[in-house]
């Protein structure tokens, strides 16, 4: 497995990554997630363009998983990652995830986020093994644009089910990863 920028060719396999890392949705009564949309070809090839978008792809260059970030507020936000059935529980969510957290290092950026759904066990749960922390709505850290996050995932139906916004800070491994690539003057 090895991680690399999307290319454009790819961009409806990305679609049809997250149509069936959504089926499991529906055993936990989510038909409404696992039947929403992925998110248009014009929209994934500017993620692509901007350099935002990721793939995990097999031995045979195949992406079987890919993330979208988006830059909120300083923060590397996670947009969206998504990991095929067929592959998954084989580390490839957490690879892509240390890769962005890599990426965002070098560009400066102080942290990662994300908003998930709470009790979906392969969502926030797992986010939290990876070293994110909820952030409650007092929190100085659930920023304006994390708010501006929620409120647009509220209006597309999302809030039907509980959902959190989670923070995880860039320091141990992404800043050493940072200083070996840049010397220190």
């Amino acid at each position: 497995m090895h991680i690399r920028a999307a290319a454009p060719a790819e961009l409806p396999l990305l679609q049809d990554i997250e149509r069936a890392a959504g089926e499991p949705f529906r055993s936990l009564g989510m038909a409404v997630i696992a039947d929403d949309e992925p998110l248009p070809l014009d929209v994934l090839d500017a993620y692509r363009r901007a350099g935002h978008a990721w793939v995990a792809a097999d031995e045979t260059d195949r992406p079987v998983a890919y993330l979208l970030m988006d830059t909120v507020d300083g923060a590397a936000h996670i947009e969206q990652v998504s990991v095929h059935p067929d592959a998954a529980r084989r580390g490839i969510g957490r690879a892509l995830i240390e890769h962005l957290a890599a990426e965002a290092a070098g560009l400066g950026l102080t942290a990662l986020t994300l908003t998930t759904f709470a009790e979906v066990p392969w969502n926030a749960p797992y986010y939290a093994r990876l070293g994110f922390r909820p952030l409650a709505e007092a929190d100085p850290e659930l920023t304006l644009g994390l708010r501006a996050i929620q409120r647009a995932e509220a209006a597309h139906g999302l809030a039907t089910w509980p959902r959190v916004c989670m923070r995880r800070e860039l320091v141990g491994a992404e800043a050493h990863a940072v200083r070996a690539v840049r010397p220190v003057p």
